[in-house]
């Protein structure tokens, strides 16, 4: 019996309208009476999936949310952190040097905004899809202590690739880089992904790996995908997932989600 589902966000538990459908909420309530424990797995900032907490009504001291792909995992009721894996500074001038080099634009998050040397589309993006304050200010400033949770690299999918062929081998061993939108490239603390966010509230809530659904579409789903017992791709998912993944679902527009819910929870499936 699976007892905890992780979902993937933007691609996967949201459709291309940025809505979570009435089967899909239907199924995870269902899924939730049922005893099962569903969680958000998001690369999101906390801010930025708050709202879809409160549709799905898990807000209570019984729900947790793992974002900034596995950086910080926490209680949502009580805010209290089950873990948090953050870079510092130092990592922040060093990735913001080397995207100069490669001329990307970047971004960071700290504990409560998004910060950048200069406002770019993707950065406008990413403070719409999330509702969270932009700062345009210059990372040396930054204090030396600020704890920051993650980096990206952003730019037109081109310009991204180009610049991703190009990124020295060694940052791979140093850091935990994902790739969850073609215009967005992550940089996280070598401890910190999805699959190990997963793996820790799995232990706090005494639940076995074989009793954990993940569902995901992108890069940064990849290692979530690995680790859990039943590793789900959604159709429109990356190939790289889909190869990874144990069984792959409709796509996020035909009710992916509810459909795995449906199979493998509540032991049946409804077509669409």
């Amino acid at each position: 019996m699976y007892k905890l589902i992780a979902l993937d966000m933007d691609g996967t538990l949201l459709n291309s309208k940025k809505n979570i459908s009435k089967r899909t909420k239907e199924a995870i309530e269902n899924a939730r009476k049922n005893g099962v424990k569903v969680v958000l797995a998001t690369g999101r900032p906390v801010d930025g999936i708050e709202s879809y907490l409160k549709e799905l009504q898990m807000i209570s001291d019984k729900d947790y949310a793992i974002t900034y792909n596995g950086a910080l995992v926490q209680n949502v009721g009580t805010k209290d952190v089950i873990s948090s894996t953050p870079l510092n500074k130092s990592n922040l001038i060093e990735l913001y040097n080397i995207s100069k080099e490669l001329n990307v634009n970047i971004h960071a998050f700290t504990e409560d905004k998004c910060i950048t040397p200069k406002m770019s589309k993707y950065t406008k993006v990413e403070s719409e899809i999330n509702g969270i304050e932009v700062d345009v200010i210059d990372f040396h400033t930054v204090n030396d202590d600020e704890t920051i949770l993650k980096i990206m690299m952003i730019d037109e999918p081109e310009i991204l690739d180009a610049a991703i062929k190009k990124l020295d081998k060694d940052l791979y061993s140093r850091y935990t880089i994902v790739k969850s939108t073609p215009y967005f490239l992550e940089f996280l603390s070598i401890e910190a992904n999805k699959g190990q966010g997963i793996k820790g509230l799995a232990e706090e809530l005494k639940i076995n790996k074989d009793e954990v659904i993940c569902i995901g579409d992108a890069g940064n789903d990849l290692h979530m995908i690995q680790y859990a017992g039943l590793g789900v791709a959604m159709e429109n998912a990356f190939e790289e997932i889909k190869k990874e993944a144990d069984y792959i679902t409709k796509s996020n527009d035909e009710d992916g989600v509810a459909h795995v819910i449906e199979k493998f929870v509540l032991n049946k499936v409804k077509e669409a």
